[in-house]
This record gives C-alpha cells, sequence and structure tokens, in this order.
C-alpha cells in the first residue's frame, strides 16, 4: 500500500484541542488498521478510547506521539505529546532520578536544570524520598509512578497513556487513578487514556470512544463525569459501553 498524503502539525496556543485526528487511515503491509479516525482530545479534557485487543487503540496512540509517519489524514498535536506505557520501561542502570532528566538531558536542557526539573516531576507524583534508588528495587506501583513522571517532566499539553495500570494490583491501581486526576488537576493537560476497562473508563474521562477494527464506532459524553462511586450515571453509562462492546 502506498501512503499518499499526510498532515502533522503542532496546534497554536489558542486551539481549544490538546490533540486531533482527523481522517487517519493507517496500513500495516497490506493490513489496514485505522480507516478514517477522527477524535480529539481538548485542553484540560480526559478522552477513553477503549475496544478489544487488535482494534487499533495503540496505534492511535502512536500516531498522536509522532511514532508513526506513514499514516493518511490529519494530525495535529500541542507541542510535544508525552506517552506513558504499561510496562515503566526504565533503564536499570540509572537511577530513579536520572530516568526521568533523561528525556531532558536528550534534548539538550542543561544537565543541571534537567536534573531540578526531575527532582519537582519526582515529587509531584510522591516519590521525593527515591531519586536516587534503582528501578529495581521499585515496587510495580512505584515504577509506574516514575513513569508518570517521566512523561510530565516535559511538561506536556497532551499526555498519552497506553494501559499504564493494567499490571498493577487492584488497590494500587485506584491509588494511580487518583494521583493521575490530582496531576491532571494541577497541571490542565489533556489526556488520552487507553484502556481495556471499561470501569476505568467511566470513571476517570469526559468522553470514551469505543474502536472497533480500526474505526471510531461509538462515542459516549460522561453526564458526571469523576462523580463519587454510587452517584450519577456510571450504571447506566457502563452498561452501553458493554453493549457496544458485544459484552
Amino acid at each position: 500500500m502506498t501512503v499518499t498524503s499526510q498532515t502533522s502539525q503542532h496546534v497554536s496556543a489558542t486551539s481549544a484541542f490538546a490533540g486531533e485526528l482527523r481522517n487517519v487511515d493507517k496500513w500495516y503491509g497490506h493490513h489496514q488498521v485505522l480507516t478514517g479516525v477522527s477524535l480529539s482530545v481538548g485542553r484540560g479534557e480526559i478522552v477513553a478510547l477503549i475496544g478489544r485487543s487488535g482494534s487499533g487503540k495503540s496505534t492511535v496512540l502512536r500516531v498522536l506521539a509522532g511514532l508513526s509517519t506513514d499514516h493518511t489524514g490529519h494530525c495535529a498535536v500541542a507541542g510535544a505529546p508525552a506517552l506513558a506505557f504499561q510496562e515503566p520501561r526504565l533503564f536499570p542502570w540509572r537511577d530513579v532520578r536520572t530516568n526521568v532528566a533523561y528525556g531532558l538531558t536528550r534534548a539538550r536542557v542543561p544537565r543541571a536544570e534537567a536534573l531540578a526539573r526531575a527532582d519537582r516531576a519526582l515529587a509531584d507524583v510522591g516519590l521525593a524520598d527515591r531519586t536516587g534508588v534503582w528501578p529495581l528495587t521499585l515496587s510495580g506501583g512505584q515504577a509506574q509512578r516514575v513513569s508518570l513522571a517521566r512523561a510530565l517532566v516535559a511538561e506536556p499539553e497532551l499526555l498519552l497513556l497506553d494501559e499504564p495500570f493494567g499490571a498493577l494490583d487492584a488497590l494500587t491501581r485506584l491509588s494511580m487513578r487518583e494521583l493521575l486526576l490530582d496531576l491532571w488537576r494541577e497541571h490542565g493537560f489533556g489526556v488520552l487514556l487507553v484502556t481495556h476497562d471499561v470501569d476505568e473508563a467511566v470513571a476517570l474521562a469526559d468522553r470514551v470512544l469505543v474502536l472497533e477494527d480500526g474505526k471510531v464506532v461509538h462515542t459516549l459524553d460522561i453526564a458526571d463525569p469523576r462523580s463519587a462511586p454510587g452517584e450519577g450515571h456510571s450504571g447506566r453509562h457502563r452498561g452501553e459501553l458493554l453493549k457496544t462492546l458485544g459484552v
């Protein structure tokens, strides 16, 4: 398959969107994985993207992150987006502080400034006392906090999360959700969260998009986003999404 057109650009500081795709197609060889995908993430908005395995969710993140450049259609992001994965992917031979500062030093930010910003990001995620330890000594939840700090240290306007809490136990997962919301309220970045967990999507997002066979097939606006458990319309929302997913 030959790619014939692609537009990828940064959006201005006055744009309402932290990130936007319009009519994006993506192929892997002869297999089309995204078909006419259009979505937007507003500044200060959390959007969840759900779907079965193989539906194209991670590919959407790769396009927005600039890791895929052979798609067709329009992609625009505010500044440089940050991406965090299910696995923290920390360098075991670097301490926590230099792991977080790594992207800044690669971008030629002066070392002293990069380390100071890393310290602030680690304080934001509650790890100010763990800056000098090695990644292999961290718990799963702590390692994921470091991964979030590494994403946030660049002060992104768009945070892309690929199943960031999927490998954590239930209690740590709830704690990490609350941490994400605290950071989001403090910094005001837009978030695109890929998750398999319908309950997580309903609990965190302003909007939930369902991706099926590389197409956005359903959009759900959450009536009372981030309402307390047992309040709002979460049960109805959950039922609607499960029905769309064929569960």
